[in-house]
């Protein structure tokens, strides 16, 4: 089953917890507010034709991290790789996001979604590849011919059921999948300026 509430099982919330050493409500409202952000961008990414292929040859590379049930073992990992996912998926606008999410109530500030956002990346990738081949080690690439269609129905599943996960990574993942990036910037200063 697909769902945001399946990916968010996956997620090693306590090792997270214990990892960038706060407590388990911190990194549970962290990660509620990083991982629709992180879908987001990744939907922007895959309504480009080249972000679409670039995003499934990313996805070759990561089915193996969710195997079996339970949440993944944050030893396997690659936070490096993460780092380059979270630079490809935002770009330039990648500080932008970690300030939105960092002053949402609860998330523990930049430094902590700037640590944890490059945790997520691979596990969500990891999470996007099984679904992808029904929970297989099959390459993704298979499928290429329906496989942008394919990933956008999935990144948009996921994204409709996190609504009720964090109200600032909702808005930027929204903003993210209806303007590939352009709208981002705008959306966030409505979000951190202003408001009275």
């Amino acid at each position: 089953m697909t769902s945001f509430d399946d990916l968010l099982s996956q997620v090693p919330i306590a090792q997270i917890a214990d990892q960038l050493g706060v407590d388990q409500a911190t990194a549970t409202t962290a990660v509620q507010a990083a991982l629709p952000t992180l879908l987001g961008g990744l939907q922007a990414n895959a309504a480009q034709p080249q972000g679409a292929a670039s995003l499934l040859g990313a996805l070759d590379n990561h089915g193996g991290l969710v195997e079996g049930e339970g949440a993944v073992d944050l030893g396997q990992v690659d936070v490096g790789d993460g780092e380059k996912i979270v630079d490809n998926v935002f770009g330039t606008e990648k500080n932008t996001v970690i300030s939105a999410l960092g002053a949402g109530g609860g998330t523990g500030g930049n430094d902590l979604i700037g640590k944890l956002l490059p945790i997520l990346a691979p596990i969500v990738l990891a999470y996007l590849a099984k679904q992808l081949t029904g929970g297989g080690a099959a390459a993704p690439q298979q499928q290429a011919p329906a496989s942008n269609g394919g990933l956008g129905d999935l990144l948009g599943g996921l994204l409709g059921g996190s609504s009720n996960t964090g109200v600032i990574g909702g808005v930027i993942g929204e903003a993210l999948s209806k303007n590939a990036g352009g709208a981002l910037g705008s959306v966030l200063g409505g979000l951190l300026g202003g408001k009275r």
